[in-house]
């Protein structure tokens, strides 16, 4: 253990310390719009048609770029380094990548927003198995054959891209590497990535993108079902959740005599 010595912040009353976090969580909330304006800023980024054709290996044989949605109409693929040449190969992938499939929630939640996730590297399948099984990981990975990870911009460093299909036709819809790449793997960063969001009616969306009432489209992972209405109990749950917090910040704003306004649903 390291024995050296931090600066310390000051030890103030609670007083203090409830003011200093108020100050804080303005700063906070204003990122917080910030990143929502961002976010609805990307949903509005052109798109870039994929003409050419594509061939992954997977677990079941050969897979095209449509086959990796998976029947879904988001698809993000992001590019890991496990192949030859790489640090801890043929026992590991990178240490960076590998830190990245760690954090990657539960897929069911992302599946659920109609958006696949699925990896992609230059080894052969049954190392890519043989990985997987390792390390407990569990989401679609596959094997690039061709100039996919140079034509995307990932054949020399990691990144994810994301992508749309309407029928049989696949469009790129936005690219995120190097600093960014770090925050992703809760389904909020995926979906925020995508082009249609969280589908939520609180984003700012064009017209026409799928969008339901958060939080009631929430689910256990095992009990997701195509076209499940929402379980109307949860719904009651939810709705007292969010009067309860309604009130409390009314309260809150009242004895305040001021309100921060525009705050997002996030």
């Amino acid at each position: 253990m390291s024995t050296t010595t931090i600066e310390k912040p000051q030890v103030v009353s609670r007083e203090e310390w409830l003011a200093a976090r108020e100050n804080l969580l303005a700063k906070e909330k204003q990122l917080t719009r910030q990143r929502d304006a961002l976010a609805a800023e990307r949903r509005r980024m052109p798109w870039l048609a994929v003409d050419k054709q594509y061939e992954f290996d997977g677990p079941n044989g050969k897979a095209s770029l449509l086959d990796l949605f998976e029947g879904r109409r988001q698809l993000i693929v992001y590019r890991a380094f496990f192949e030859p040449g790489v640090f801890g190969w043929p026992d590991h992938a990178c240490r960076g990548c590998s830190l990245g499939a760690d954090q990657v929630s539960h897929l069911s939640h992302l599946n659920a927003r109609d958006t696949t996730l699925a990896y992609a590297s230059r080894a052969p399948q049954p190392d890519i198995q043989r990985l997987k099984a390792r390390m407990e990981w569990t989401m679609p990975w596959y094997t690039i054959t061709d100039s996919f990870d140079k034509d995307f911009g990932v054949d020399e460093w990691h990144g994810h891209n994301a992508f749309i299909r309407e029928g049989d036709k696949i469009f790129r819809t936005y690219f995120i590497n190097t600093r960014g790449d770090e925050a992703m793997g809760s389904l909020w960063s995926y979906l925020d990535m995508t082009a249609l969001g969280r589908q939520e009616i609180w984003e700012d969306s064009p017209a026409g993108y799928p969008q339901t009432k958060p939080y009631e489209w929430w689910n256990w992972h095992d009990e997701y079902a195509a076209e499940a209405a929402p379980d109307r109990r949860w719904i009651e749950v939810e709705e007292a959740g969010q009067a309860a917090w309604k009130d409390a910040r009314k309260n809150k704003i009242d004895s305040a005599g001021s309100c921060c306004s525009g705050e997002s649903h996030s």
